[in-house]
């Protein structure tokens, strides 16, 4: 008896529920906490069958279960445990682990189901998924924004070193132009220095022809000056995008002659610039400033590089689509390993020996006529010629 009452006190305190069913699943015992579990009083289930307390589809299938078992002796969970659903009086459902005994007890079966409530741990599983679903969400988001962070230093960055290599690469520029003008300027300026002191000791004994000579000295001089610094200017603007083409309408047969007439004032002698139109119309929309310096630094090349007694061909044609300018020479020509080289800042050829030039001018033509969405070509025959063309878009009104 006082084995009998210990047990029965164990199973009533249990904190898990206990359940016995017969070989028919017919409930023969619960204690308080399988009732508390289920939400039912002991009564109402007693004598009932077992399949009341699951869901579907177990509901169904229990009873095929027993059936199974006593047929062929083979059990499913019996002596196992597994997950599994139960429901409660109210009709909710609950997760719970299952371990099944079998019991032989005075000449029959009787199987004890021990149940342990789970709900707690599968909201804690919940909640950590959520958790880890949120974390992760964060975390990718966190990456995204990271990525993004990256990605605009990585621009700022480049930025930087866009900005610092321009400023490296202008800091050449200057240094070198320092170099190339103190070696440029200092012929032209001792040669005005010379001439005037000529011009002075001539003008005593009015010697004309002598004090225009050396005028005209000084004018080459000057001109070769102004020249060194006209390119200079405009490098610097290049190098600090301050330059922005503007185009507007013009008559470009006008605008040629009076070029042509400017360059011939300072042509060597009898040297003859000669200059021809054809095309459509003479109208013409495009930078008028930036394409008067590439034509006067091509006919300043074609001055410097050609002999006396030569003619220069300077001809611009208009047709529906493009604009083009040319300018021919028969002067010393380019040899070919340099003409890669042409366009490239302080370049000059190989064959130009004492003749003036700082080898910026073909570089200022060359990003002048990109800046107005043209191109520039040319061709050369070593002490034959050298032609040089610009073709930009004709842009309509």
């Amino acid at each position: 008896m006082e084995n009998t009452a210990l047990l029965k006190a164990i199973i009533d305190n249990a904190i898990d529920g206990i359940i016995t069913i017969d070989d028919h699943g017919k409930i023969e015992s619960i204690n308080p906490s399988g009732c508390k579990l289920f939400a039912y009083e002991a009564h109402e289930v007693i004598g009932m069958n077992i399949s009341m307390m699951m869901p579907k589809p177990d509901k169904e299938q229990h009873d095929g279960y027993l059936q199974n078992y006593r047929r062929t002796g083979q059990p499913n969970i019996i002596g196992k445990g597994r997950e599994v659903s139960g429901l409660r009086k109210d009709g909710s459902i609950f997760p719970f682990r299952l371990a099944i005994s079998e019991v032989q007890f005075s000449g029959r079966k009787i199987y004890t189901g021990f149940i342990h409530d789970l709900s707690k741990e599968k909201e804690a599983e919940e909640k950590l998924k959520d958790y880890a679903a949120h974390l992760e969400e964060q975390v990718e988001l966190r990456t995204q924004l990271l990525n993004e962070s990256v990605k605009a230093l990585e621009a700022a960055n480049s930025k930087v070193n866009q900005s610092l290599d321009k400023e490296k690469e202008l800091g050449q520029l200057k240094s070198r132009f320092v170099s190339m003008a103190s070696h440029e300027f200092r012929t032209p300026l001792s040669s005005i220095q010379l001439s005037s002191d000529l011009i002075e000791k001539y003008a005593e004994n009015s010697d004309i022809e002598n004090i225009n000579r050396h005028l005209g000295k000084i004018k080459n001089s000057v001109t070769n000056l102004t020249g060194i610094l006209n390119d200079f200017l405009s490098l610097e603007r290049l190098e600090t995008g301050k330059m922005e083409p503007e185009a507007l309408s013009f008559d470009i047969v006008g605008f040629s002659a009076e070029i042509t007439e400017e360059m011939q004032v300072i042509a060597k002698e009898d040297q003859k610039i000669i200059y021809g139109h054809t095309g459509i119309s003479s109208i013409v929309r495009i930078d008028q400033s930036l394409l008067k310096t590439c034509i006067i630094n091509l006919i300043s090349n074609a001055i410097k590089y050609s002999g006396e007694h030569t003619f220069i061909q300077f001809s611009t044609v208009v047709t529906d689509k493009n604009i083009i300018v040319s300018i021919k020479d028969n002067g010393i020509g380019i040899p070919k390993e340099d003409q890669k080289h042409l366009f490239e800042p302080f370049f000059r050829a190989h064959n130009t020996g004492n003749i003036p030039g700082t080898g910026l001018g073909l570089n200022i033509v060359s990003r002048y006529t990109e800046l107005m969405n043209g191109t520039v070509s040319f061709s050369s025959d070593v002490t034959q010629s050298t032609s040089f063309t610009l073709s930009f878009p004709n842009q309509h009104e």
